[in-house]
């Protein structure tokens, strides 16, 4: 059965993509074959940047992949950048055009990489928000946070809400170039606190292995 892990984050623009791109990258290089959705995404004027992004890494990572098109990586996508349920006029979630595209997608792959939209409280319509997908999907999560002042408060939220609905889930720290003062303002209450700090860049490998055998 294909492993699925979802990329989720504390909110939007803290490195979702970049986090999945690099997963994607060293699973493969394990010799994995990786796939990879994003089910929804907004603000698609005409672009689906993060789905495109997407779609080039897959196809270098995996041949299989090579005449994938966007659709198959972005099946749902409004062009108003906003909650889904804002972007959709608040039309009903279409799960199986989602689930049409994931069938497709684990034909290449024994791990599929499903990357969120925002953060775990996105409302996607009436019945969902963007947590219940992972439920939904029965995957593991890898929890991208920022670095950044206030991040302790919104690691703890998205952690907080993640163990309240008992789903599986890695925390990353995504430290930017300018994120240096995460070091003094931040990670000192983490680490008197036991709580383990991983970061997307410097340790990819472990992010990975927690992911793949726990």
């Amino acid at each position: 059965m294909t492993k699925r892990i979802f990329v989720t984050a504390t909110n939007t623009d803290i490195g979702k993509t970049y986090t999945s791109k690099l997963l994607l990258k060293k699973f493969a290089s394990l010799g994995i074959r990786v796939g990879v959705i994003k089910p929804i995404e907004t603000g698609v004027e005409t672009i689906a940047f993060d789905g495109e992004e997407l779609l080039t890494c897959i196809k270098e990572v995996n041949s299989e992949c090579k005449d994938l098109k966007i659709e198959d990586i972005v099946p749902i996508r409004y062009k108003l950048a906003a909650a889904p349920f804002v972007a959709s006029n608040n039309r009903d979630l279409d799960l199986e055009k989602i689930d049409a595209a994931i069938q497709k997608m684990e034909k290449f792959c024994d791990l599929l990489i499903i990357e969120g939209a925002g953060g775990l409280y996105v409302p996607i319509d009436e019945k969902y928000m963007m947590i219940d997908l992972i439920t939904y999907f029965k995957a593991k999560v890898l929890l991208v946070t920022h670095c950044s002042l206030g991040c302790i408060n919104d690691t703890l939220l998205s952690k907080k809400a993640l163990e309240d609905k008992n789903i599986p889930h890695v925390v990353a720290f995504n430290c930017r170039e300018n994120d240096d003062s995460f070091s003094i303002v931040s990670e000192p209450y983490f680490l008197k606190t036991d709580f383990r700090v991983l970061k997307v860049s410097e340790n990819i490998d472990t992010i990975c292995d927690v992911l793949y055998n726990n």
